[in-house]
């Protein structure tokens, strides 16, 4: 699924380069457009009692971003078993289609108190919707 979004000036660094911890939140961003267009906004999920915090972030930087820049960031799910979730990351710049990056995130269900669920068990019919969301990427 394919999230775009303008560099704003205020994301660059010293050298006129988005600067590194950026490319984080665009993947936040990312993820949760994904959410949305899968019918789970995050509201939705944690109105239901279900949290999905981040275990870890990975992301490789290839080419920087600069201001005016529209960038493209495809995201998917690319591994889901109902109580951990991994999601790619591609970010390549609109206009010339160079690879600015690759990255993923690492993710785990719990209650609201941050204890592990499984989804499957706590609610089969987001379970269902991560499920064919991964199974359509």
């Amino acid at each position: 699924m394919n999230f775009e979004r303008n560099i704003n000036y205020y994301e660059l660094d010293g050298m006129n380069v988005v600067h590194h911890s950026n490319y984080i939140r665009y993947m936040e961003e990312a993820r949760i457009y994904l959410l949305d267009k899968i019918g789970l906004p995050y509201k939705k999920i944690e109105d239901n009692g279900i949290m999905i915090p981040v275990l870890e972030v990975n992301y490789k930087y290839k080419n920087p971003a600069r201001f005016g820049d529209i960038i493209v960031i495809n995201v998917n799910i690319s591994e889901f078993d109902g109580i951990k979730l991994k999601m790619k990351y591609e970010i390549t710049n609109k206009e010339t289609g160079k690879l600015l990056g690759t990255g993923d995130t690492k993710h785990c269900f719990t209650n609201s108190n941050m204890r592990p669920v499984s989804l499957k068990k706590a609610n089969k019919e987001f379970y269902n919707i991560f499920e064919e969301a991964m199974n359509n990427e």
